[in-house]
Order: C-alpha cells, then structure tokens, then sequence
C-alpha cells in the first residue's frame, strides 16, 4: 500500500462557480432513482425536511440521477361515502389542494419545487400566513392555481394522493414519508442522500456520491485588457511513502479546468478527468502536472515510474522528467524519490510573457532551487478559458492509497506566498509488516472484552428498562412526533435557566428556547412528576391528541422528550404570551384593543370548533381558560396545554372522570355527573368572552365577598346597563353592536343548563354575522338565574368548590 501526502494552500476571490449541473438529460432515465416525498402542510417537521435537506438536491448534481415527486399528503381519513378528511384543518386542506394544483401546473419539480420551498420556509418561521407572497416572490401566475383549486381539479388530486398514501407498505405514519426506490425511509429519513446514491446503478457518479479529500476553487485567467505581462504561481508540499514493495503507486495530478465536474470520467490511469473517449480532446480546457509513482499513459513521453509531467487536455504527457532538483547553479541534480523521501515541496509557474511554464520540486526543507526542473513554452491561452477552476485529482491504479493536502498557496498576477513548514499537519507514520500484526491481534483482543462488556451493559440496560416499565417504547409512542435529544433541548435552553422559565403549569415550568440545528424559537415544557406512572399518562394524553392536530387556532407540538423522570414537550414558542398577562399585567406594554380582543375571541372559537367536529374525533379540551390562550406576533389567538384533554369518538358518549379545571371555568353539571362533554368546553368558552369584554377575571376575591363575573354581568343586564361591565381599558373604543354581541353570546354560553348552551358552530355563526343572536328580555334573564339556583347557585357553587 501506499500513502501520499500533498500540501496546498489557496489565495484566490472566487469570481464564478456553480453548484447545480445544468442539465440531466445524459442520465439513462431508466437508472434514476426514483424519489418519492409524502409530506403534510402545517408539519413542522415537513417544512424543516424541505428547506434544510430537500433542497440539497438542488444545491448539488444529485438532480441528475433523480426522479423526485412530492406529494403533499400525509395522514388522511377517506370516509365511507369516499370523501376525505384533512387530518389537521381546513387551513392545511386548502393549502394542501393548493400545493398539489401547484404541482399539477408546473410539472417539472425544478418549477413548482420553489414555490413549496417557499411556502414550506414560511411555515418554519411560523409565517405560514403569508404563503400567498410565494407566487410574486417566483415570478409564478396564481391563475392556474386558483382555477384549479375552484374547478374541483385539486379535490380529485388530492384525493388520488390520499388513496395512494393510504396503501403505503408499511402503513404511513411518521412524516415526512421519504421513499428511495420503493424502500421506504422511516426515522433515517433525513440520510436520504446516502440511499439515492446506494440505489444509483448508473456509470456517471454525480460529485454529491464521490468522497473527494480537495477542494476545487475558481479563478479568472483573464479580463477585457488580457494580462499577459503578468506571472502566476502555485506551490504546495507533497509526500509519498511507499510501504509493499508490489504496490501499483500513486499518481496525483495539479490541474487547472474550465469546470467542477467530470461526466463519465474513468478511474485508472484517467485520473477521475478524462475517458478513452474525450483524452486529448480540445474542448476540455485542462492544464496539468502530474507527479506519478508508475510509468505514465504513454511511455514514450514518460521516462519512468518516478517522474513529472505537464499535460494539455489529456493524458498524453508534452514535457516530463525524472523526479529531481538541480543544486544551486549547477547542472548537477539529486534525485526525489517521490515514495520514499518524505515530505517534498513543489512550484508551478508560468510567464505570461515567455508564454513559459516551469515546475520546480525538492525536499520540504530544502530553499527553493534557482533552476527548475520542467521548462516548457506554452501558450496557455489558446487552452484555458476565462472563468477556470484550479484544485487536484488523484488514482492509484489496483491497489489501495490515501493522501493528504497539507498546505497550498496559489497567485494570480503574482508571486504565491510562502508556506510555513511548522504550520503544516503532521504526516502520519506508517507502521511496518510485523508490528501491523500485532497491533492487529492487540485491537481484536481488545475489541473483543469490549463488545463483551458493552453487551452485559446493554442486558442489564434493557432488564432495568423492563423492571422500572418507563423507558419502553409504548404503543402511544409509535403515533406521536418526532422525539427530540435531551442535550439539544438542555442546550435549546441554555440548561432550562430561570430566566429563560416564560410560564409554569399544573405539571411543569415552560422555558423558551432555541433549537441549535435550525435556529428555530420553541417552548420547552418540563413536566416533573412524584409519580412517573401519573406522569405518563399525562404526558401521553398531550402527546397523543396534540400531536396530531394542526390547526392555526392551536399551539403546535413539534415533538417530545423523555429523560429519567422527566417528561419534555416541544412546543411552537408564541410570542407575546398568554392572553391573562395581556389582559392583567402586560409586560411588555402591549395593551388589547377591542379589534384585537373581538378576533382573539373567533380565533378561540375557531379552534374550539376544529376539535369539537372537524377533526377524525371529538377532543374535549377540559381547561379552557385566558391562560391557556396564547397570542403569536399578530396577535392571534392559539389554544394550547391539552395535558387534561380527552378523544371519544363522534355519536360517542364521554366517560366519567374526576372533575378537572380551573374554578370560575367549570360547568356546574361536572359536580354532579363528573362528565365533560363538548357543552362543558362552551361553558368555559362563555366564561372567557365575558372575561375578555370585561377585563375581570371569572372570579374576585374580596376580604367581604368574591365576586362571581357572570353574575355581575348578569346583574347589569337586568339593571340595564350591559356596557358599564365593559372594561374600562378600552376607553369606550370599541363597537357597540359587537360588545352587545360578545357579552350577550358569553351568558348565553355560561348558561346554568347544557342543554340551552350553543354548540361551537353556532357560536362561529353569531360570531360572523350569520346568525342573530337570541335576544335576552327580563323573563329570559329570570330564567337564567332561577336555572342557576336550581341546578346549584353560582354563588355557593364556587363557595363549594374553595
């Protein structure tokens, strides 16, 4: 085997380069491989996969060898009557048919790729609002789209996509759902690019697939006054030992080249440049020297196995010598043993002037020798263009090499700066024949006690896994999102400090933090349980309905965490906190208009509505209340912590539990059967109108009494003055008819009786017009009260309950 090592360092402004190959049509379609994404609007961990790892497809020439297809469905329900159910919202089912309608009018996945980039990076910077400003920002008409989208051609393409996904083996059910020639890639999805290039049958092997130990620069060799006065220069250090004595050898080569990449460029004595087709051809643009260990291509230019040469455009060598230095002036020369004589340094240079090319070489310690070793008059302007790219490549025939780029200098219009000696990388020594053997036998040995002790670790591991049942991966565990490392959530929160706490809860602290892998701002919430049996359960009713509802009215789980007792749940960081702080003790100067106020409430109302009959279950919140409101940048509202949640089915009755809540937002008939149902939710919905109309919390403790907030309300309808219960904030800027809507709609909600409250979709109709509210006369409000003193009067219910 033998070893080089080559020292090259570069001083040059890179003026044109380009990493994305032009074209793909040399690439037999029948050895692509076939590329296949399913992914889901409003997936954090969708948009993620496709700004910071689709896209290196095309930031590389991996496009050539490629057939992508995205298809913009992930999870969906397909209902008996064959319609289907967007499984996170109407927001994601629109923008859903809209990518698919995107697709279907730019077919070509370098087209209508960039306008799911861009839709996909505004979801990831929680902007999604914005996707709309995709087209302009493409120079793409949104015609077809819209046309699609209202002439019933995106249903039936999404609909198609959703059969397709639905028969998936195995079945669909994380996303994104990357699939690499019908082998689909689970949780390694995002080492995709390994798997094409796997998969890639074909003989031109883009750059993304080839491990290259140099790096490949681009220069200008010339402008509009050519500079042919000027010299240029390269020097570097290169070392090769030789250690079999039948070993092939090593030929490395310094060339300059009009491009990065080689299509169809063969191993061997071709270097990874040419092939026996385009050798020697004059539209390859490429200076060369080679410094070779073997005899060269054509041995009648090469003189032996240990030489130099310069190259034009092939592999045909115009100039070579035997490897050597003249000393001082003399002609006498000492011979460099390329294989054996250690480091050894190298200049390349050329006089624009005397159109000459010179190449000197001599030991790394040795000053640069006056005459060069190699002169030979070139006009290396009739063979390099304008725009060029300098760097090396290397082959080692049938045996095995390694070397190493340790130092380079290169200068236009100029002499290149020296290299330091002690400033290059230490060579690494090779070890002979007999002590290979042992250290061999010494590294089995040790490898062995290694793996025999990493296997009892691994037992005992898994026995303790099994006795404490914690660590197990639970069936809950196989639907819920992507599991996050505990060190990139420690680290996201600079170690959960206290000054990065934003909030505490029943269970935990939230923190806010920042992802390091994509500068991402999340809420962290640390759940700490006396009872990790308890905990889970907990942890596992959040995980398990949030994680799997998107909606722009709920705060989105973007995944979890489990460490010893600790349970961690990642969370969209929201802004400007929850609605309680904003309506009581704002901190950050931010005080609630009532146009802000009226649409933080349909936001609410909205997201209540998606949980109660538009998604595949009921899911009953329990904990509606301000605090549990959280309001992003543009002051919308999002209904979050679901750690009280419960799904039943829809035509489904809800089980008994204990009753669970805050005081001041629980229904009265949960005293009395311990069943939450949709009607409870609204119950607390009413609770949060009046609130939020009148600045107040639910309930007021005073030193004499406590003042129950829709009693008052209550009390000065009756009286009628229904607006001095308005808060008085709000500076009486606000209007009329929507105060009397909000507060009216608010009693009607916190009804005493179940059966007289609305249902989240009549409260969306009042909220938008579509529907008068009932109007309350005195008899009305009688009844109201004389309800709430049979049922349990409001009074002595809180009373109760303290």
């Amino acid at each position: 085997m033998s070893q080089a090592h080559l020292a090259y360092s570069m001083d040059v402004s890179t003026l044109h380069s380009s990493n994305i190959s032009s074209s793909s049509d040399h690439i037999d379609s029948e050895k692509r491989v076939n590329l296949s994404v399913y992914y889901e609007s409003l997936c954090p961990y969708c948009a993620n996969f496709i700004v910071n790892h689709l896209v290196n497809i095309f930031q590389t020439d991996l496009l050539n060898i490629v057939n992508l297809r995205l298809v913009p469905w992930g999870n969906t329900r397909i209902r008996s009557d064959d319609s289907w159910i967007c499984q996170h919202g109407v927001d994601e089912c629109e923008l859903d048919v809209t990518e698919a309608c995107a697709i279907n009018a730019w077919p070509r996945v370098e087209a209508h790729f960039k306008f799911i980039y861009c839709v996909e990076r505004l979801h990831l910077m929680n902007r999604h609002a914005e996707w709309p400003s995709c087209y302009a920002a493409n120079s793409l008409d949104p015609k077809p789209i819209h046309d699609c989208y209202n002439n019933g051609l995106g249903y039936q393409l999404e609909k198609a996509y959703a059969d397709e996904t639905a028969t998936l083996n195995p079945q669909h059910r994380f996303v994104p759902w990357v699939v690499v020639d019908n082998f689909p890639l689970q949780e390694d999805f995002e080492n995709f690019i390994g798997y094409i290039c796997k998969a890639y049958r074909g003989d031109n092997i883009p750059n993304a697939c080839r491990s290259t130990s140099f790096e490949i620069k681009s220069f200008a060799v010339a402008t509009s006054t050519p500079q042919t006065g000027k010299r240029h220069e390269s020097r570097y250090v290169r070392v090769v030992k030789e250690t079999d004595s039948k070993s092939v050898g090593l030929c490395l080569r310094r060339f300059e080249s009009c491009c990065r990449q080689f299509p169809g460029a063969a191993p061997g004595h071709f270097l990874g440049i040419f092939n026996s087709s385009n050798n020697g051809n004059p539209s390859n643009h490429i200076f060369a020297v080679e410094f070779d260990t073997v005899d060269g291509y054509n041995e009648t230019s090469d003189t032996d196995g240990n030489h130099i040469g310069i190259n034009i455009n092939g592999m045909n060598t115009i100039a070579s010598q035997s490897a050597a230095y003249y000393v001082d002036q003399s002609n006498k020369t000492e011979e460099v043993l390329l294989e054996k004589d250690g480091p050894i340094q190298a200049w390349i240079d050329y006089d624009g002037v005397k159109k000459l090319v010179s190449v000197t070489v001599c030991p790394l310690r040795v000053a640069k020798p006056v005459r060069p070793l190699l002169s030979q008059v070139i006009d290396l302007s009739l063979y390099l263009e304008k725009n060029m790219y300098a760097g090396f490549s290397a082959a080692t025939g049938q045996k095995s090499s390694s070397h190493y780029i340790l130092g380079w200098s290169f200068r236009l219009n100029g002499i290149a700066d020296p290299l330091d000696p002690s400033q290059l990388p230490v060579v690494p020594v090779e070890k002979s024949s007999r002590s290979t053997v042992k250290v061999k036998k010494a590294l089995i040995a040790t490898f062995s006690v290694v793996i025999f002790i990493l296997l009892g670790a691994l037992l005992s591991i898994l026995f303790y896994r099994r006795v404490m049942k914690f660590e197990l991966l639970e069936d809950w565990e196989l639907d819920c999102p992507h599991r996050f490392r505990y060190k990139d959530l420690q680290k996201a929160t600079k170690g959960f400090k206290e000054s990065e706490k934003i909030g505490a809860g029943g269970f935990g602290s939230v923190y806010k933090g920042v992802l390091p892998a994509t500068g991402v701002e999340v809420a962290v919430k640390k759940i700490m349980s006396n009872n990790p049996l308890q905990g889970m359960r907990e942890f596992a009713a959040e995980v398990e309905s949030l994680g799997r509802l998107r909606h722009k009215n709920l705060v989105n789980l973007q995944g979890w965490c489990k460490h010893k007792n600790g349970l961690l749940l990642v969370y969209d960081y929201v802004s400007n906190g929850s609605l309680d702080s904003l309506l009581y003790n704002s901190k950050n100067g931010i005080s609630l208009t009532w146009e802000q106020r009226f649409n933080i409430v349909k936001g609410v109302a909205s997201g209540l509505l998606y949980l109660h009959e538009e998604w595949e279950q009921v899911v009953i919140h329990r904990d509606v209340k301000s605090s549990n409101v959280l309001i992003d940048h543009d002051m919308n509202a999002r209904l979050g912590d679901f750690g009280l949640a419960r799904l039943y089915d829809h035509g489904k009755n809800s089980h008994t539990t204990n009753v669970v809540g805050t005081i001041g937002y629980i229904a009265p008939e949960l005293t009395r059967t311990g069943k939450a149902s949709k009607s409870s939710d609204v119950f607390a919905y009413g609770i949060l109108l009046l609130e939020v109309a009148c600045g107040r919390p639910p309930v007021e403790y005073e030193p004499d009494r406590n003042v129950i907030l829709v009693d008052w309300v209550l009390d000065c309808m009756k009286m009628g003055s229904i607006f001095e219960a308005v808060d008085a904030k709000l500076n009486s800027m606000y209007e009329t008819e929507e105060m009397e809507l909000v507060l009216g709609l608010g009693l009607l909600c916190s009804h005493p009786k179940p059966e007289a409250r609305p249902t989240m979709r009549q409260v969306m109709k009042y909220l938008n017009g579509d529907e008068m509210l009932p109007v309350f006369d005195k008899l009305s409000s009688a009844g109201f009260k004389e309800s709430c003193i049979n049922v349990v009067t409001c009074r002595f219910f809180i009373k109760d309950l303290n």
